[in-house]
C-alpha cells in the first residue's frame, strides 16, 4: 500500500451494496388530458408494484427490509470504525516510516479492509435475497386474492397497468385486490437470509 493508497482509503465510503427498498408507492393518476375511455367488458388492469405499496403486508414488510438493512449497515460500521482509527494512524506516522516498513504496516490494513468491503458486499446480497423471498411469500398470498376479484369483475383479459398509456380507471382491480389482501394478512417477519461467502482470492460480484 503506497501513502497515496493510505489517503484513498481514509476518504472512501463503506455501506451495503443493495436496497432494502420493498415497493414503490404507484405515481399519481395523470391530470389534465389524461386518456380516458369507455369501459370495454371483461378488459381489466392491475398494479401487483401498487399493491404492495398499498397492502398492510407489503407495508410491514417493507419495514422488516429497512430494520434488517440498518442492523447489517450497523453491523458493517462498527467493524470499519477501528480500521479507520489504525489508518488514520498510519498516516499520521507515514513521513517518519520507511517504505518497507510502509509496506509492512499497509499491508494487515489492506487486508482487513478487504474484507470488510467483501462482508459489507456480501449483506448487501443477503439483503436482496431477502427482499426477494419476502415478495415471493406476498405474491403467493396475493394470487388467490387476484383470481377471487378477476372472477368477481368477469374479467376476460388482465394487463399490467403500468404498460398501459390510458384506460377506464373502473377496469382497475387494485384496489379491490389491496383490500382483500388487507382482510387476508396485514404482518409479516422474516430473518435476514444467509448466503455463503465468497472466497478471499474470489473477483467481486458486480
Amino acid at each position: 500500500m503506497t501513502r497515496h493508497s493510505i489517503s484513498l482509503l481514509l476518504a472512501a465510503g463503506l455501506s451495503l451494496a443493495g436496497s432494502a427498498a420493498f415497493a414503490q408507492a404507484a405515481p399519481p393518476a395523470p391530470a389534465g388530458d389524461a386518456l380516458v375511455g369507455p369501459l370495454v367488458p371483461g378488459v381489466c388492469v392491475l398494479s401487483r408494484d401498487a399493491v404492495l405499496a398499498n397492502a398492510k403486508v407489503g407495508l410491514a414488510a417493507n419495514d422488516r427490509l429497512q430494520e434488517l438493512s440498518k442492523q447489517a449497515q450497523a453491523e458493517i460500521d462498527a467493524e470499519r470504525a477501528p480500521i479507520e482509527v489504525d489508518l488514520k494512524a498510519l498516516e499520521a506516522q507515514k513521513a517518519s516510516l520507511t517504505p518497507a516498513q510502509l509496506e509492512a504496516r499497509s499491508k494487515p490494513l489492506a487486508a482487513r479492509w478487504d474484507a470488510l468491503q467483501r462482508k459489507a458486499a456480501l449483506r448487501g446480497r443477503e439483503i436482496e435475497a431477502t427482499r426477494v423471498k419476502a415478495l415471493g411469500g406476498i405474491a403467493n398470498q396475493a394470487q388467490p386474492v387476484i383470481a377471487q376479484v378477476y372472477a368477481s369483475r368477469k374479467c376476460g383479459l388482465l394487463f399490467t397497468r403500468e404498460m398501459l398509456m390510458g384506460g377506464n380507471p373502473g377496469a382497475d382491480l387494485t384496489a379491490a385486490v389491496v383490500q382483500g389482501l388487507d382482510a387476508k394478512i396485514t404482518t409479516i417477519t422474516f430473518p435476514r437470509e444467509t448466503l455463503p461467502a465468497e472466497p478471499a482470492g474470489a473477483p467481486r460480484a458486480r
